[in-house]
This record gives C-alpha cells, structure tokens and sequence, in this order.
C-alpha cells in the first residue's frame, strides 16, 4: 500500500490555487473586485491581478470606445410626417466601478436610453429641420445621453443620425418642390439679366443720342463682323445720316 507524503500535496495543491488566483488585464481594461460581496474601493489593473476564489469576484470592464448602432426607429415628426431614423452612438466607460454597481448591463441599458431619446427629440422637430439641421441635433441627442448615462460612469462622446429614411409620396413632393425651386430661382436670373440688360440699352441709347456718329461706328463694327463669316452676300447698312452725302448736287 503506497502513502502520498501530505506536505508535498499540500504545497501542489497551494501552487495550483495560487496560479489559479492570477489574472493578466489588458491595457484597456480594468477589473472591479468584490471582495465578500463588498466592492474593492479601486478598479484593477492593468497587468497582473490576483483574485482570491471564493472570496473574491471579478468583472472585466473594458475602457474603448464602443460604438453603438442603434437600430431604425419609426418617428413621427412635429408637422405629421412618418419617417425612419437610425443613428450611431460613441461613448466609453470612464468609471469602472459605477459601470457594474449603478446598472445590469450598461451596454442594454445605454442601447434602449439611445433609442428611446432619439424618438423623443426627432419627434419634436419638423422634416425640414431634420433634414437640414441634423448637426444640432446631434449635439442635443449627445448632451442627454451624456447627461442620463453620467450616474452609470459612462461618457457619451457623439451621436450621430445616419439615415432618414422617407415615405415614397414625401420624396416624390420633395422632388417637385426642389424642381419648381430651381425653375423660381431660374426665372428671377433671367428676368435679373433682361432688367441689367434693359439698363444697358438705355445707356447706349443716350450715348448714341448724344453722338450721333456713334451709330455709324456701330454699323462698321456689325459689317466687320458679317464679313468674318464668309458669307457670299453682305448687307452694308447705310446710315441715313449718309443719304445728304450721295445725292447729286444741282
């Protein structure tokens, strides 16, 4: 019958605890301790942890950057338009401790505060204001996640709305706005350009009126461009003023 010597078993048995008391941490994690139930006053880490089971219990708590899809939302704008809005949301733990200790699952819980807010705020504005203010109201959706997320030990970086989604009919009644903005915008140019134009006119006419051999500088300058085209027949326009010149003297 063969006798297992009990203080080599005893110090097998203490080595393989202890080795199982060690944890490595990441650069970006940290590790919230408890210890009897009791929460260890600083997070852990990094580097090596020792962890005294069953007395102590850890959770890993990682410090990056997540980056939260929030999933599209039906919203119904202040001026009664259904649309779909999904946004993407950055934030990261900054305290570790309050992360695990004031909430369950602070990933669930900043997910359904992101969605719940997005409605919340989107519903307020009109289409437009969705549409082209989108950058305010990015910063609105930031400062109250940022500011309900606080108590968890989580720092809301930015919100941002990626997509809007619109009903077929709105988009078709955009299409027509935008097209009978652009015909508006195009009708004042041209009528702008007739009025600039009308102004001019009426300058050279009061030159002309002054300078009656004015005219017949324009109509040498109309001849030379005619004949810079080639053309077979030329039409010399003949001042009127001309006419006394011609005519046989008796």
């Amino acid at each position: 019958m063969t006798f297992v010597p009990v203080l080599p078993l005893a110090i097998l048995i203490a080595l393989l605890y202890f080795i199982s008391t060690i944890r490595i941490l990441r650069e970006y994690e940290r590790g919230v301790v408890f210890r009897l139930g009791k929460l260890v006053s600083h997070p852990k880490g990094p580097g090596v942890v020792l962890v005294f089971w069953p007395i102590d219990w850890m959770q890993r708590v990682s410090l990056r950057t997540v980056v939260l899809d929030v999933p599209p939302q039906d919203i119904i704008t202040r001026d009664n338009v259904s649309v779909k809005v999904n946004a993407v949301v950055y934030f990261r733990v900054m305290d570790p401790s309050r992360a695990v200790v004031e909430v369950e699952d602070y990933l669930y819980a900043t997910s359904q505060l992101a969605q719940t807010t997005l409605r919340s705020v989107l519903g307020q504005a009109e289409l437009d204001d969705l549409l082209a203010e989108r950058e305010r109201l990015n910063q609105v959706l930031q400062q109250i996640l940022d500011t309900q997320t606080d108590p968890w030990g989580v720092k809301v970086s930015a919100v941002e709305v990626k997509h809007v989604d619109l009903p077929s009919d709105m988009q078709r009644a955009m299409a027509r706005q935008a097209e009978a903005e652009r015909e508006k915008r195009a009708k004042i140019i041209h009528a702008e350009g007739e009025f600039m134009a009308s102004e001019r006119l009426s300058q050279a006419a009061n030159v002309i009126h002054r300078e009656p051999l004015a005219i017949t500088l324009r109509y040498l300058q109309a001849l030379t461009d005619i004949s810079a085209e080639k053309n077979s027949t030329i039409i010399f326009p003949l001042p009127i003023e001309l006419l006394p010149m011609l005519q046989k003297k008796d």
